[in-house]
């Protein structure tokens, strides 16, 4: 179906509004294709546990059909002698199961972020092979595995504190600007006192008392994110609450937040969206900061910054920054390109270059 049937078809369901979003947003062909590739890469990277792990997807054992990738089976189940759970990359378990007549589905790559491959040909750091497509880190971990996971946990870190910190930063900046005045002046002043407070040390300083995780770190980022889109969005509430459809709005009995959210709130859409991609990419980069430092992530955990730390521990293993670098270039590049995307689709001003162009034959014929 080509882009006139589709506008034809969601005009049905869609305001003209929305509709018209749509098209600005597939006009720009950079932004809308670097969407598909990233939604392409996020959702393979949701199902990681299926693409890469230590576990079989699926496994016949006498009969019985068994789901190790959401069940934990100890080695017993399968006639082994141990209680713990069973380890399916062991030749031993493996043969049992094979002798009974079983048969084992594996995922695309036998490697978790965690699992150690302890059948090097040389000593870790290893080099890409048929085995390990990118080789593996200096404790013998699969890169590839660990890219995979690592990219999921700094796209959705980056998301959830884009979202909530964005969030909050709008009803503050909306706060301040629309109602001005000694709310404004008292917002101002505490945002100034907070904003000088160092963040990277009181990061430092938390992590020798508590071990920090994925939402202790979300927790921290977004006491400090919050205030990158409040001055924006002042800003234009600021400019826009005196003007004429504003004040016909109230004198007409709308309440303040009716008024806020209805008609000064997607004037400022447009300024606040060219911030988020700024806000997405800064998240992302900070973890990745955090865990190069050693004050991110647990150790273990899949981390980009923690794969850039062992490429410069280990510089005679280049695929470790070489292939991390190169993942955060693309990350970034399309997120970037995505909400350049989504900015053209909220700008007032394409929609009406966009009638003025539409309009003109019809003005036209009719002068004819």
């Amino acid at each position: 179906m080509d882009a006139a049937g589709q506008d034809h078809l969601l005009g049905r369901r869609i305001t003209p509004l929305t509709r018209r979003r749509l098209r600005n947003f597939r006009a720009n062909k950079r932004g809308y294709w670097s969407l598909w590739i990233f939604l392409t890469l996020f959702i393979l990277g949701l199902f990681a546990e299926f693409i890469a792990n230590d576990k079989p997807l699926l496994l016949g054992f006498k009969g019985a059909l068994y789901a190790p990738v959401f069940i934990t089976y100890p080695e017993t189940t399968f006639g082994g002698e141990f209680e713990t759970e069973a380890d399916y990359r062991d030749p031993f378990v493996a043969g049992l199961i094979r002798e009974s007549g079983g048969w084992i589905v594996w995922p695309p790559i036998r490697y978790s972020y965690r699992t150690i491959n302890y059948d090097l040909p040389v000593p870790a750091p290893a080099p890409p092979s048929s085995d390990n497509w990118l080789g593996t880190d200096d404790q013998g971990r699969d890169v590839v595995a660990r890219l995979i996971y690592g990219f999921r946990i700094s796209v959705l870190f980056g998301l959830v504190l884009t979202i909530i910190s964005s969030v909050l930063g709008v009803f503050a900046g909306a706060v301040q600007g629309y109602f001005g005045g000694w709310t404004d002046l008292l917002f101002q002043r505490f945002i100034e006192v907070w904003s000088g407070l160092p963040t990277l040390y009181i990061l430092i300083i938390l992590a020798s008392f508590v071990e920090p995780n994925f939402w202790w770190l979300l927790g921290i980022m977004l006491l400090f994110s919050w205030m990158s889109l409040v001055g924006v969005v002042r800003a234009e509430f600021l400019r826009a609450r005196n003007f004429d459809y504003v004040r016909a709005a109230r004198a007409l009995g709308l309440s303040d937040a009716m008024i806020m959210y209805r008609h000064v709130l997607p004037n400022a859409m447009v300024a606040s969206l060219t911030f988020l991609p700024f806000i997405l990419s800064g998240s992302i980069t900070t973890l990745t900061a955090l865990d190069f430092l050693g004050f991110g992530l647990p150790p273990g955990s899949p981390s980009l910054g923690e794969m850039l730390q062992q490429g410069k521990a280990n510089l005679q293993a280049p695929w470790l920054g070489i292939t991390a670098f190169v993942m955060l270039s693309v990350m970034l590049t399309l997120l970037i390109f995505i909400f350049e995307a989504v900015r053209d689709a909220f700008d007032p001003r394409k929609g009406a270059a966009a009638g003025a162009v539409a309009a003109e034959p019809t003005q036209v014929e009719a002068k004819s």
